[in-house]
């Protein structure tokens, strides 16, 4: 009876610790909140979310659906959302197929591969991101201009002016849709059971097969399915144009990105028993089916969840846009500050944001690392 009444109060008193610790916080928290509207009303600051229904009267450099400068706060948001989703997509997807190829060159037998591979992630790792992403800018803004425009082809253009491609000839909403597509298709894929190998080959085949149907079904009557960038004047009409501003964030972050996983992927790859990979040897498989069907399979279970670190990591540097003025969420946030006064409102939309986009980036990397665990563990 003694040892039962000793674990009710002990029992008790965690409990009575715990509800002064909430209560605690509560009141702190409601204490700032009140104290920040008093500072607010005193400088005559108005606080809540209803600014998010006027016009904001600015413009910025990158929008994926139509834009004008009479959109309100609550449209120029989404589409900054959009904007750093979009990036930070694009950049996941080619940190990891570039950060998977330079790991396995780190990891290869062959000593100049090995080597090139060294040097890349020496490189890409130890230089802050803020500044390749300036160099790459610079580099672009110097490019000739449209008229002496570096021509790939006929069929694409690099200039000062940004990257010029051929594209669907379809409206910005049913590409933003495929672009949605895509995403949804890369995830479906991620947690599918299928080799990587097997996973990126599905994934590009059928983003590439939904582009042609999406063409074919959307094209307007009397105009072809491709459009061309073609040289009008100062400047190129048809075709996408992919602004100087996105080809830096993404050829930044990529390489940024990509030297960080291949790390990750070559510490997979060393975890890996010898004795299998000596156990493939001996019945005689050859080397791409011992990474494939050895190392690689293996090395998931220890490279997953590190991977989806530098994810989450990627996704947030998307940030570094500001630097060079590229409309990401948090560009167009600091502007609809300086514009609006609303910065506590802002700021908690920008943080709320995020925090949603990397929670799900989190989820996905632990459902991918428990569909990877072996049975029993």
């Amino acid at each position: 009876m003694q040892v039962e009444e000793l674990r009710a109060r002990a029992a008790r008193r965690k409990f009575a610790i715990q509800a002064l610790l909430i209560v605690g916080v509560i009141v702190i928290i409601w204490s700032a909140i009140a104290s920040a509207r008093i500072n607010l009303t005193a400088l005559g600051i108005t606080s809540g979310f209803g600014f998010l229904e006027r016009s904001t009267g600015w413009s910025y450099s990158f929008s994926l659906i139509e834009r004008d400068i009479n959109d309100t706060y609550t449209k120029t948001l989404w589409i900054g959302f959009q904007n750093s989703v979009f990036v930070g997509f694009i950049s996941i997807v080619l940190s990891t197929v570039l950060g998977f190829a330079i790991g396995t060159a780190r990891d290869a037998y062959n000593l100049s591969i090995k080597a090139a591979a060294t040097t890349f992630v020496q490189i890409f790792r130890n230089i802050p991101l803020i500044l390749q992403v300036v160099f790459w800018y610079a580099i672009l803004i110097h490019m000739p201009g449209p008229r002496q425009a570096i021509s790939v082809g006929e069929l694409a253009f690099i200039s000062n002016r940004g990257v010029m491609l051929p594209g669907l000839n379809v409206t910005s909403s049913i590409a933003v849709g495929m672009i949605a597509f895509s995403v949804l298709l890369f995830i479906a894929l991620t947690i599918s059971k299928a080799t990587f190998g097997k996973k990126l080959i599905l994934w590009f085949s059928g983003s590439i097969l939904a582009l042609i149907l999406a063409g074919v079904l959307f094209t307007p009557e009397g105009e072809s399915i491709l459009s061309i960038p073609t040289l009008k004047g100062l400047r190129f009409v048809g075709g996408i144009t992919v602004s100087i501003e996105l080809v830096a964030m993404i050829v930044s972050i990529v390489l940024y990105g990509s030297a960080y996983i291949a790390e990750v992927v070559r510490g997979g790859l060393q975890e890996v028993p010898k004795g299998l990979i000596e156990a493939g040897q001996a019945i005689g498989l050859p080397q791409r089916a011992i990474w494939s069907r050895i190392k690689m399979p293996m090395a998931l279970r220890t490279i997953i969840p590190p991977l989806g670190n530098q994810w989450i990591f990627i996704m947030k540097a998307t940030t570094i846009g500001v630097a060079i003025g590229f409309s990401d969420l948090f560009y167009i946030v600091s502007t609809s500050i300086t514009q609006s006064g609303q910065t506590l409102e802002l700021i908690a939309l920008l943080m709320g944001a995020f925090l949603t986009v990397n929670y799900l980036i989190a989820q996905l990397t632990n459902w991918l690392n428990a569909s990877l665990k072996l049975k029993g563990h």
